[in-house]
């Protein structure tokens, strides 16, 4: 993992302090069937089933172990009324915790990614982890209506971990070979280089090659662009912005 990523400590440090601000924008939210802005499929109350049962799916993956198939989780109905489902999801985020604390960073397990650069480790599910819940917290708030900036240390290890887990593959790049660099307005850089041997992650030292293009923004913006929440048009962009549109599109084989 890069150098911006936390320790496992404060990975989960981190995700409390999510399920803490997501229960709160659900607290607060003056009506759970409201459409989710940045999920226009879901309502709050679509979004907190989703996100608490994905937390008792990943406690069962984090406790099985290595395994080449996913657990077979049951389902945990999720209650409607609102304390209850306040319980409900306090309930799933512990056992999630509880899980990982077990089995420490460095176990096996099941995860859905293959053939990136993340490893199948619990380390890296709990990284991963941080980001959705990061994520789904700032959809929760914004239609609570009141969203916050994700939390800078998430943020900041939310970019390397979207172009580790979600972009870097060896499935090749269908285009023209280009790199792309994505720089936060503190310093930070990230590099990804497409090519017929597929999609790789590249960080500082980087050579002097121009990018065909770049993205530059505070990290918690950036984040919420790379996963859609923001369009990434309202960033500094240079170079050949069409590039993004290809890389957004693009669905590796494996």
């Amino acid at each position: 993992m890069d150098k911006t990523t936390p320790d496992f400590a404060d990975l989960l440090r981190l995700i409390d302090d999510r399920a803490t601000a997501f229960r709160a924008a659900i607290a607060a939210a003056p009506d759970l069937d409201a459409q989710v802005p940045t999920c226009p499929d879901w309502t709050l109350r679509d979004l907190a089933h989703h996100l608490g049962s994905r937390r008792h799916f990943w406690a069962v993956t984090v406790a099985a172990g290595p395994v080449d198939v996913p657990p077979t989780v049951e389902p945990t109905p999720a209650p409607r009324e609102r304390e209850a489902l306040l319980a409900w999801l306090a309930d799933a985020f512990q056992r999630f915790l509880d899980a990982l604390r077990t089995v420490g960073p460095d176990r096996d397990c099941w995860t859905w990614w293959g053939a990136s650069e993340s490893p199948r480790t619990t380390g890296a599910v709990a990284r991963h982890q941080l980001q959705e819940m990061a994520v789904h917290t700032y959809d929760a708030q914004l239609t609570a209506g009141i969203p916050q900036p994700l939390p800078y240390e998430a943020a900041l290890d939310g970019i390397d971990e979207f172009l580790s887990t979600c972009c870097a593959t060896t499935s090749p790049w269908p285009h023209q070979p280009a790199q792309i660099d994505f720089h936060t307005t503190d310093g930070h850089t990230w590099r990804l280089i497409l090519s017929a041997r597929g999609a790789v992650v590249a960080r500082p030292p980087l050579t002097a090659v121009l990018p065909a293009a770049s993205v530059r923004a505070p990290a918690p913006d950036l984040v919420l662009a790379l996963h859609g929440r923001v369009p990434l048009d309202t960033l500094e962009l240079a170079g050949d912005s069409a590039i993004f549109d290809l890389l957004a599109e693009w669905e590796p084989e494996d």
